[in-house]
């Protein structure tokens, strides 16, 4: 009974910090931007991935990092990663392609991997993380991880926070792995 409760706590405080990352934007100077992958339809963002680029577009804008570094995968099929399609989506906006630079990863977690390993050989750490509000506690996590100092920013335009219900899904989904991302990190 102990072990339930105990189950029970860790999850309640989990959601308790996935909401509360959600809410928070620490928006500042940072050495990149990194956004986090979602899908992508032959080669063009879908809406939730558009409006992660379309922050990070404002944010680049800002001044706020000197480049966007894109993540995700491809799936078998797929002729485009989501980090191309990215890459296209924020070059045809005005961004330099050479300020663009893309990293592999069809998880958050390699994903993160993969961009800390760049950004190491680059003598960069400090990022800031775009992606939508449910993903940053657990994205924060990560960056911690693979030795990034990390500060989120939610995008607020996503299709997934218009719905309150489709939201609060990801945020239940978001409190489970939070406590699994933790571990991982401290056994890393």
């Amino acid at each position: 009974m102990r072990a339930i409760a105990a189950v029970a706590v860790i999850y309640v405080v989990a959601f308790a910090d996935v909401v509360i990352m959600a809410r928070r934007d620490q928006r500042r100077r940072a050495d990149a931007i990194v956004v986090l992958g979602a899908a992508q339809y032959n080669g063009h963002p879908s809406p939730v991935l558009r409006a992660r680029l379309d922050h990070a577009y404002d944010l680049y804008r800002a001044k706020l990092a000197p480049m966007i570094v894109v993540t995700g995968g491809k799936v078998a099929g797929d002729k485009f990663s989501e980090a191309d399609a990215a890459q296209q989506y924020l070059v045809a906006a005005g961004v330099p392609s050479s300020a663009v630079v893309t990293e592999a990863g069809r998880t958050t977690a390699t994903s993160m991997d993969s961009v800390a390993q760049y950004l190491h050989t680059q003598k960069l750490n400090t990022v800031l993380l775009v992606s939508d509000p449910f993903h940053l506690a657990r994205l924060h996590l990560e960056a911690w991880r693979v030795g990034l100092d990390g500060y989120t920013s939610p995008t607020r335009t996503s299709p997934i926070s218009r719905n309150f219900t489709t939201e609060l899904g990801y945020f239940l989904a978001e409190a489970a792995k939070l406590p699994l991302t933790l571990v991982r990190g401290l056994l890393s």
